[in-house]
Parts: C-alpha cells; sequence; structure tokens
C-alpha cells in the first residue's frame, strides 16, 4: 500500500501555466487602451506581461468588453482577467484572485473648484456619472440611486469624461488613479479635480464594496495558476521590476499598504 501511495503521489503533480491568455478592457487609460496598432497597451498590460515574463510563459492578449469580463473568464475564453479589476466581496462569489497589484481608493470628479463631494447629502438633485459595472457603479447605485440622485451610466469611462466636459452631468464617480493618469493630467482634464476627498469608505460595509485593492482574476478551480501568479507577482515587486512599471505612468506609489 505504501508503495502504491508513493507510486500515485510522483504521478499527481500540479499543472505549470506556461501558455495563459490574459484580457483587458482596453478602454480605462492609463491602465489599459488600445495602441494605434491595435495592440492593448498600460500599467495593467505591463504589468501582466512582467508576470509572463517571470512565469517564463507565453501570454496572448485579448480585448474584451468590460460587462462580459467576467462572463467570459467563466466561458473560458480566456485565463485570467488584468483590467484594474478591484478585489470585492460580490465578485469574490464568483472568482478568485491573486495579491493586489494595486490599491485606489474612488473619487469624484467635477469642475475645480466644485463644491459637491462624494456624500449623499451633497448630490441630490445632481447627475453622476459612473462606468458600468465598476465599484463605483457598485457603490453610486447602493447608496445614492433613488435617493435623490441620478446615476447615469456609460459603457466606458471616456463617456462619461465627455458627457462630464458637455455638462450634461454634474459629476463622475471614479477609480481615483484612473482619473489622475486617464484624466485630470491630460489635456482633456484641464479644469476639472478631485471635488472632496479620496474615498475609501467609512464602514466595513462600504470598504466590502469598494474592494480589497485591485486583482487578477482567475477562475475558483485554477488554483495552481493563481499559486504561480502569486509568486510571479512577489518576485516582481521584490525585483524592482514593478516600480520600474509604475514610474512609467505615475509619480508616487500606487499600491498602498
Amino acid at each position: 500500500m505504501s508503495a502504491l501511495l508513493a507510486l500515485s503521489s510522483v504521478g499527481v503533480s500540479a499543472k505549470e501555466w506556461k501558455e495563459i491568455r490574459m484580457a483587458s478592457e482596453g478602454a480605462y487609460p492609463p491602465f489599459n487602451e488600445v495602441s494605434a496598432d491595435g495592440a492593448l497597451k498600460g500599467f495593467d498590460i505591463d504589468i501582466g506581461n512582467a508576470v509572463c515574463a517571470e512565469m517564463k510563459a507565453k501570454c496572448t492578449w485579448v480585448k474584451q468588453e468590460w460587462d462580459g469580463m467576467i462572463p467570459a473568464l467563466m466561458a473560458r475564453k480566456f485565463d485570467a482577467i488584468v483590467a484594474s479589476m478591484s478585489i470585492t466581496a460580490e465578485r469574490k462569489a464568483k472568482v478568485d484572485f491573486t495579491h493586489k497589484y494595486y490599491a485606489s481608493p474612488v473619487v469624484l470628479i467635477a469642475k475645480d473648484g466644485s463644491p459637491l463631494r462624494p456624500e449623499l447629502a451633497s448630490l441630490k438633485g445632481k447627475k453622476i456619472a459612473v462606468q458600468r459595472g465598476t465599484v463605483s457603479d457598485n457603490f453610486a447605485t447602493k447608496y445614492w440611486d433613488g435617493k435623490g440622485v441620478e446615476v447615469v451610466r456609460y459603457g466606458k469611462q471616456d463617456e462619461a469624461y465627455l458627457d462630464l466636459k458637455s455638462g450634461r452631468v454634474d459629476a463622475s464617480f471614479v477609480d481615483y488613479w484612473e482619473a489622475y493618469g486617464g484624466f485630470l493630467t491630460q489635456p482633456e482634464g484641464s479644469g476639472y479635480a478631485v471635488a472632496g476627498d479620496q474615498y475609501f469608505g467609512k464602514n466595513a460595509e462600504e470598504r466590502a464594496v469598494i474592494g480589497e485593492g485591485i486583482g487578477i482574476a482567475i477562475r475558483k478551480k485554477d488554483k495552481e495558476l493563481k499559486e504561480q501568479l502569486n509568486k510571479a507577482l512577489d518576485a516582481v515587486r521584490a525585483n524592482g521590476s514593478y516600480d520600474e512599471i509604475r514610474k512609467k505612468y505615475f509619480p508616487m506609489d500606487i499600491y498602498g499598504q
């Protein structure tokens, strides 16, 4: 019996992932966007490529609309989501996540000097833009929608900014680092700023909606892939590759505590 057990344990080994299909949206600069040649680029893409290099794995990229991201993962159209997806309790019920690779609060973006604040009392009678299916959408839907605030949802964050600039909405509620790198520091963001403070959630319930940081999402059954991605993320952080990538997009730390 001991000999049989020894033989069976040799025959069963963890799957080594040498080919990984990674998905991103391509509409969330500077984290992910589409370059002139049609390829995905941005912070998410660079992190994904660095992790693949550390794993010595061949990685291919799939462009996927945000609304269908998790269903497409479950349908095996790709193996991992690297698209600035927040680790939330709602999503963890469907998929698994690696360690975070950055953390971000949510913020309200409005005209510079706006008195608006990310609070229900301040937003009553206002139209607030969010990207559909994001943490910002989930938070605004739960705490503001139908309570005197009109939440206007968009397929892409860029569309929300266009309506903000045209005056069709009063503010946009969005991930801070996306707003910083994709709008506020760009020419089109001139005259706009964070209204109020960066928002992390004032209690455990709100923090559960906002999330625990940004991670790579994988199917729950792909435990070996999660372990190998976590090991690679730790190595990329330790060997300096992470900071080299981060400095291309942000002058300050975005990893958080």
